[in-house]
């Protein structure tokens, strides 16, 4: 169902996009928006368990996107290296293809909201205190990956 890459050369091992996964803090989430538009918006995220999660208000653009369609892309970069030539980098990208959904039972929520503001937050303390402070006002999402594939540039 989901394409092969064409520059198989470039491409990374799972093993290599789950790292990326873990340890970069920020990508880019895809949607079907409002009159059927690509809304593409950058979000924090957290990789527990091969899944994807993000949190945000209870209602808004992206709301609305996932209570309409549930198939969304994840986009992740790493930071890249600079090139001898000064100018360009060689970075690591993974795109993952899934479906979202946003998480209903409050335990639920806590559980993933504290692995999402560990990540985050200086302390365990502070991740907790922001929870008890706005859970009631906070939505978390999740994306059960269906397909993943990244990999290497470099640009010349």
């Amino acid at each position: 169902m989901f394409r092969k890459m064409r520059r198989h050369r470039q491409e990374l091992t799972a093993e290599e996009c789950v790292e990326i996964l873990i340890n970069e803090p920020r990508g880019v989430l895809a949607l079907l928006g409002d009159y059927d538009y690509p809304y593409a918006i950058p979000m924090s995220h957290v990789y527990v368990d091969g899944k994807i999660y993000f949190h945000g208000a209870m209602k808004g653009h992206k709301n609305d996107a996932v209570q309409r369609h549930d198939k969304v892309s994840y986009c992740v970069m790493d930071k890249g290296v600079k090139n001898d030539d000064g100018w360009s980098y060689t970075f690591k990208s993974v795109i993952v293809f899934g479906k979202i959904r946003t998480l209903s039972d409050d335990d639920e929520k806590v559980e993933k909201l504290t692995h999402l503001g560990d990540k985050f937050f200086p302390t365990h303390e502070e991740t907790v205190d922001e929870i008890s402070r706005l859970l009631h006002r906070t939505e978390v999402f999740e994306i059960t990956i269906e397909h993943m594939s990244g990999k290497i540039v470099e640009e010349n």
